[in-house]
């Protein structure tokens, strides 16, 4: 697949100025309504190279996308939608699964793909108890609402090490069950660490995995250059082995000098554009003129075809 098929979006440059919230300079951006291109994350499931994550600072069902009001994270969430972001990735933590329904209610249920995941483990979450996935997946499909009747991507939230299938394999078991009984596409995990990522790649169970990437090593399993090295590597024995990886923090969550520094973001944005072993980009946009800047800077990055 060519580079350029692989972006996920296109989008036209309208030549508009806004105010960068994080630097207050006058900047360029993209304003008009760009086409979605589709693009493989699993075998069964397409969706577009940039996601929308909503869980930027999240537990406790608060993240700073509810933070900033229901008002503004729906027209955010709309107005990526309109620009050919087709990807929403949530959790039971962030407290998000009602923003998305309400920003997507009246787009057709086969335009977009909804990622969520189960919370297992202790705190991050009002009440102590962790029900089984097959319970929490049909409150999901009740909070995304009532034309949701699958969601396409329900992960295990934050695993830490090289025993989570061991540890977790009760909920392993109920993901499977609740994939065949067509209420899921496809299961995995958010992996917080390069060994649980090794770990997921050796597992026939794991459709998906998110990692924790960017050009900095912030926000990673360790820092700086080693860091991501290491990441690459887990990341593309994971993604060789036929997982669809999801890429987040690839703004580093605005750590590492990313949130005052365009040069920085976009430096981190190119880099990780041009790597062959990940299918999906999510970012946790706050403003709105950060959805138009990540976009040209991901088009700026593309591949030469040939």
């Amino acid at each position: 697949m060519k580079r350029r098929d692989f972006l996920g979006l296109t989008t036209v440059a309208a030549g508009t100025l806004a105010l960068n919230p994080l630097t207050g300079t006058a900047q360029t951006t993209t304003s008009e309504p760009g086409e979605p291109v589709w693009v493989p994350l699993t075998k069964d499931i397409k969706t577009t190279r940039i996601g929308f994550g909503t869980g930027m600072r999240g537990g406790n069902r608060r993240s700073d996308l509810v933070r900033g009001g229901y008002p503004k994270g729906i027209e955010m969430l709309r107005y990526a939608y309109d620009h050919g972001i087709r990807l929403f990735d949530c959790a039971d933590m962030y407290g998000t699964h009602d923003m998305v329904r309400e920003a997507l209610k009246d787009k057709p249920r086969d335009s977009y793909v909804l990622v969520t995941k189960c919370w297992v483990l202790p705190g991050a979450l009002p009440e102590a108890e962790r029900p089984l996935p097959e319970v929490l997946v049909e409150r999901f499909l009740r909070e995304f609402g009532p034309r949701t009747e699958y969601i396409d991507v329900v992960q295990i939230h934050c695993m830490q090490n090289d025993r989570w299938t061991r540890e977790q394999e009760a909920v392993i078991e109920s993901l499977a069950r609740a994939k065949k009984a067509g209420k899921i596409r496809a299961h995995g995990i958010s992996s917080h660490s390069n060994a649980a990522t090794e770990l997921a790649a050796e597992t026939e169970w794991c459709d998906t995995i998110h990692v924790r990437l960017n050009s900095e090593g912030v926000a990673m399993d360790g820092r700086g250059a080693e860091a991501v090295a290491e990441t690459l590597r887990t990341t593309k024995k994971a993604h060789d082995a036929g997982k669809g990886i999801i890429c987040m923090k690839v703004l580093g969550q605005g750590e590492g000098g990313m949130a005052s520094n365009p040069e920085l973001r976009k430096k981190s944005t190119t880099f990780v554009t041009q790597l062959d072993c990940v299918n999906v980009m999510i970012v946790g946009f706050t403003e709105l003129p950060h959805i138009p800047e990540f976009i040209a800077n991901v088009k700026a990055a593309e591949k030469p075809k040939g």
